[in-house]
């Protein structure tokens, strides 16, 4: 009876469409009851999940990062024989590790990876003669064999950041003190620097900030296949702008001179040499005239002879494929792409060269992100279509096959496919339909490790050969007695999927997950956005956590839509955003809501919305421009003045604040903060250094200043990430007991 009447509600409303997730397994025990403490704590409620997975050079390991079971956020390395299934922990890092304190070099590094929480073995590298792995560890370097003997590598690094085993396992890379150092791997001995004026603002072997924060390329030097040379980025922050800092903490404030470069001021400037692994005959490379460039990514043909650097203007309307000498830093254009004038270029992570001198690239140039083979000025499309392709995985060269995940066959779930080079368009699909795959390769790209999820199901993890047949799991994660999910089976609730239609007529996807609907009762919304560009979509038929059904749990119905400005649905679709953010994000966003509000379920009156980072911008632009809509919002972590935010992130989409005022005064969220008259809850770490506190503070004083009602609830020591143990229960507490008082349990009016 409430499915018939769930069934006649939604087909009653337009032309919007719904699917359910799969079916949950039907053997579960008496449903018990979430709460806030068990969503947060350990072990975790989605399994114990294994991260950083490689494949040794002979296949015959499986090795990854696995957290402790008392303690989510702590990793340690462990081992599988994909032989016979049998594991091992290999490094324990709590008897290896001295638990001495993160430089402040490594705390930001890990922020601009997003593994600021993690603790203990956050990475590895194995030595490319399979027989020891490269372990970094409370600053300390050590290496590990296979039986798990552990021994310190370069005893005098201090803080040692990048750490690498070069390819052919002769030696050990990491920077030290802003140099580039290499030590021999074999005996131990100390590690040399090959890079000298490292000191003040100049750095060798590092990324800089926007390349780590938003390029996504955390190092800075990059061994030739043959080791014969080391190419090494070299930059100088001191033209970059000088914020002053407030790291205000719980036992007192630090004060940071951190150079920040935001929209329309200098960035680092970047040289880029090629040296020998002893530092001797060192050449710059030729990155042109014009210094105001990004050096996007750098990497090196098959046999050595070659570098390969994109190279991305300022405005990032223009890409170059560079092809550099390494004996005489000479550069050659082997091609250029170039973006329409009401868009721009997104970067591709991934550049194969193959032995052959031809290279797999991805490209968006038909207005969706798809593989071509370039070779010899020539270009041949390998896949095609109204979808995209999301990531090259993999290549088997001998067989000619390249392997990449993409949304051929539904736009809502990541498949992994390969295509034949020999065969350009005829593609194969290699996991299950029903699921948001991802995966990785080994080097001859015979094996694949698959990580897949669905609504119902937490991430499983299985290796699979090269047609897709899978050999083994590595983590069949099923949610069966003993799983840390299990208790809480009875009371899943199953996710739905549907679309609506944008004022443009564009399809917009959304994902809904319902409390047992009694007939004739509505209920609260809690709709979750984030809404930006650049970041791959929300709304998947993927594994979504445990705390958006805590939240159903709570009598609230879990809803998110994905607006035009987001990624994989391709360039038409994101580039609405163009100089024009916080526009048709906001109409897409009040679209969901309407549906909302026409649904005889849902409480019109109660749709509370959340959103951090970017989603925390766009709760203040949506009380702003849409007063009235949403019952109450809570906006994390907010940019509200876009010239306080990064170049490469800003320009991309707004342009030059210097050339174009106008998008920015536009897409300001706290000039116009005095026009809230919904109830807000403002979140903000106090330590935040990428969006800084200073964004939420002018929201703050221009709300004070008009007599602007508002909540606010900010965390001190606290970066962009709030979230740990007792302070993730405490955030979304707040969060909580915030809507309950202002939206759920608030008498009707």
């Amino acid at each position: 009876m409430r499915a018939w009447w769930l069934a006649l509600a939604l087909a009653s409303v337009g032309s919007a469409a719904m699917a359910a997730e799969p079916a949950a397994p039907a053997a579960a025990p008496a449903a018990q009851q979430l709460t806030l403490a068990r969503v947060f704590g350990s072990p975790d409620l989605s399994g114990s999940q294994p991260r950083a997975l490689k494949l040794s050079p002979d296949g015959t390991l499986l090795t990854y990062l696995k957290p402790r079971a008392d303690e989510k956020e702590r990793l340690d390395l462990w081992a599988r024989d994909t032989r016979t299934g049998a594991e091992r922990m290999l490094v324990d890092s709590k008897k290896v590790g001295s638990g001495a304190e993160l430089s402040e070099a490594e705390k930001m590094q890990r922020e601009r990876a997003r593994i600021g929480g993690s603790k203990g073995i956050v990475a590895y590298d194995w030595a490319p003669s399979g027989t020891a792995i490269l372990v970094p560890l409370d600053g300390a370097l050590y290496l590990a064999d296979l039986a798990g003997h552990v021994r310190k590598l370069a005893p005098g690094a201090v803080d040692p950041l990048n750490p690498a085993v070069s390819p052919q396992g002769n030696f050990v890379s990491y920077v030290e003190k802003q140099n580039l150092h290499v030590a021999p791997l074999a005996g131990g001995g100390a590690g040399q620097p090959i890079t000298q004026d490292g000191a003040g603002t100049v750095h060798w072997g590092e990324a800089e900030f926007v390349a780590q924060e938003e390029i996504k390329r955390f190092t800075g030097y990059w061994w030739s296949p043959d080791e014969r040379y080391i190419a090494v980025e070299r930059f100088d922050d001191a033209p970059v702008q000088v914020f002053t800092r407030a790291a205000i903490g719980a036992s007192g404030t630090k004060t940071f001179e951190q150079r920040y470069p935001a929209a329309g001021t200098p960035n680092a400037a970047v040289d880029l040499y090629v040296m020998k692994p002893d530092g001797s005959g060192q050449v710059k490379v030729d990155l042109g005239s014009n210094p105001d460039i990004y050096l996007a990514r750098v990497d090196w043909t098959k046999d050595g002879s070659a570098l390969l650097v994109q190279r991305q203007s300022r405005d990032q309307k223009t890409l170059d494929l560079l092809r550099v000498d390494p004996v005489t830093g000479k550069a050659s254009v082997l091609f250029t792409e170039r973006a329409g004038a009401k868009s721009w270029l997104n970067l591709e992570h991934d550049t194969m060269a193959l032995k052959d001198g031809s290279i797999i690239w991805r490209s968006e140039q038909t207005g969706y992100g798809h593989l071509y083979r370039w070779a010899k000025g020539k270009w041949t499309a390998l896949t095609s279509g109204p979808w995209v392709v999301t990531d090259i995985v993999g290549i088997d060269e001998a067989k000619g096959r390249v392997f990449f995940a993409g949304t051929k066959d539904d736009v809502l779930e990541g498949q992994i496919y390969s295509v034949d080079l020999a065969h350009p368009g005829a593609i194969t699909r290699l996991t299950e339909r029903g699921w948001t795959n991802a995966a990785s390769m080994d080097r001859s790209g015979s094996r694949l490790i698959v990580r897949r999820s669905n609504p119902s199901q937490p991430t499983q993890v299985y290796l699979a050969d090269a047609t897709g047949q899978r050999l083994a799991w590595i983590n069949e994660n099923a949610v069966a007695p003993g799983h840390p999910y299990y208790p809480y089976l009875q009371s899943h609730q199953a996710t739905k999927f549907g679309t609506i239609k944008a004022a443009d007529g564009t399809t917009l996807y959304w994902e809904m997950i319902t409390p047992p609907l009694v007939p004739g009762k509505r209920y609260p919304v809690f709709f979750e956005h984030y809404g930006g560009p650049g970041t791959g979509q929300q709304v998947t038929r993927g594994w979504q956590g445990a705390l958006p059904q805590y939240l159903v749990s709570q009598g609230w119905i879990f809803f998110q839509i994905d607006n035009r400005g987001s990624y994989n649905r391709g360039t038409a679709f994101e580039n609405q955003i163009y100089h024009a953010m916080g526009t048709v994000e906001i109409e897409d966003q009040l679209a969901g809501a309407n549906y909302l509000k026409s649904l005889p379920f849902v409480d019109g009156g109660k749709i509370a919305t959340y959103g951090w980072s970017y989603g925390g911008y766009m709760s203040l632009k949506m009380l702003e421009k849409t007063p009235g809509v949403y019952a109450a919002a809570v906006s994390g972590a907010p940019v509200t003045d876009w010239q306080l935010y990064d170049t490469h992130y800003t320009e991309r989409y707004l342009g030059d604040p210097a050339k174009d005022p106008k998008s920015y005064a536009g897409a300001r969220a706290w000039e116009d903060a005095d026009k809230i008259r919904d109830p807000l809850l403002l979140i903000h770490g106090m330590s935040d250094d990428n969006v800084f506190l200073d964004n939420s503070l002018k929201a703050v004083a221009r709300m004070q200043a008009t007599n602007t009602p508002f909540e606010m609830m900010f965390y001190p020591g606290y970066t962009h990430r709030v979230g740990g143990p007792g302070i993730s229960e405490h955030l979304w507490g707040s969060i909580m007991a915030f809507l309950d008082r202002e939206v759920k349990n608030k008498p009707d009016k």
